[in-house]
């Protein structure tokens, strides 16, 4: 029988004529058509339960196995530059052990006064004030505020701001305040300015 044959035997079949409990006596073309059906719901069903979650497990493993390679080819990359990270961990403990040596200790605050005051009177400042103020507890290191008033003219203000940050230890100036000196005359200028410097805290670094 062809295929067309089975299909117009089938489109005569009334679905009402056909009883459960009698499927042996159906036609050829009806089991057929049920055999198919069947066969349908199991593979329906073997999918659901079965292949999807099969699938769905492997592409989760493939995503794993990307972000194992882009870890894998990072780690690799580290390794390979793991020389060149030493040597530039040892350059940068150099470098800090001479920012260190730059901080002034407790004993030496007093020669940092006497440069700042020497670099102020060869600019040809006349200092009003040079006072230690209270320090200030940081991280890693404790600042030391310096509250300085000088007068002067603009050029000599310039020549002491430049020498200051040229000192041999670290002093940054903050807070400038610049007004005419009523006093000194019109080419002369008073400035009040807060210069901090700073000393290593081993009980910063220890916690």
């Amino acid at each position: 029988m062809s295929w067309s044959q089975r299909f117009a035997s089938l489109r005569r079949i009334d679905v009402r004529d056909l009883d459960m409990h009698t499927i042996g006596a159906w036609p050829v073309a009806a089991k057929a058509a049920m055999g198919g059906l069947l066969m349908v719901l199991v593979l329906l069903l073997g999918y659901s339960f079965q292949i999807k979650a099969q699938v769905e497990l492997l592409e989760h493993k493939r995503s794993e196995e990307v972000a194992l390679k882009e870890q894998f080819a990072s780690k690799a990359i580290e390794a390979a530059n793991l020389k060149a990270y030493a040597a530039q961990l040892n350059e940068m403990e150099t470098s800090f052990s001479a920012m260190l040596k730059q901080l002034p200790g407790d004993t030496e605050v007093p020669g940092l006064l006497e440069d700042i005051s020497r670099v102020g009177l060869g600019s040809g400042l006349a200092f009003e004030e040079i006072k230690l103020l209270p320090e200030e507890a940081r991280a890693f290191y404790t600042e030391l505020p310096i509250q300085i008033t000088v007068v002067g003219s603009y050029h000599d203000l310039a020549t002491f701001v430049s020498a200051v940050a040229g000192l041999s230890r670290i002093v940054t100036l903050h807070d400038f305040r610049i007004k005419a000196d009523e006093q000194g005359g019109p080419d002369f200028l008073r400035m009040s300015i807060l210069a901090r410097t700073y000393r290593y805290s081993d009980q910063g670094a220890g916690q």
